[in-house]
């Protein structure tokens, strides 16, 4: 049995953010890459999210960090509130290892380099 993709794009993973997760495809937008570190967040893919950071800000992301991040929450829901060529703002849902519920509301810049989009920084908002 196929899984949806965990972005909540209602597509097949396979079909959706796998392709990015492997290498085989780049994202074509900052929000398909914002999709696709969420998604990365869900499965986890600490490897991944530290790729995709732009290479000058990666000293201040660790992979192993990002990652156990991704394990310690379940995943629920991403809800794209407004997304621009470079920005994308968002809400994370997911629940956290004390079975708390939590909203994460980011606006995230993106910046591409060399055809490929990265992510910048976020501001968390609320």
């Amino acid at each position: 049995m196929k899984n949806l993709c965990p972005c909540c794009s209602e597509k097949l993973y396979d079909e959706c953010c796998e392709p990015f997760h492997s290498k085989k495809e780049f994202p074509k937008t900052a929000e398909e890459l914002m999709r696709s570190r969420y998604a990365a967040f869900a499965i986890p893919n600490g490897e991944y999210l530290w790729q995709t950071t732009l290479p000058s800000k990666r000293k201040f992301h660790d992979k192993s960090e990002l990652e156990a991040w991704g394990k310690e929450n379940t995943w629920t829901k991403l809800e794209i509130i407004n997304s621009s060529e470079k920005e994308v703002e968002f809400k994370a849902y997911f629940t956290d290892k004390f079975g708390k519920e939590n909203i994460h509301h980011e606006l995230s810049t993106f910046k591409k380099v060399d055809k490929k989009w990265y992510y910048v920084s976020g501001k968390f908002l609320d």
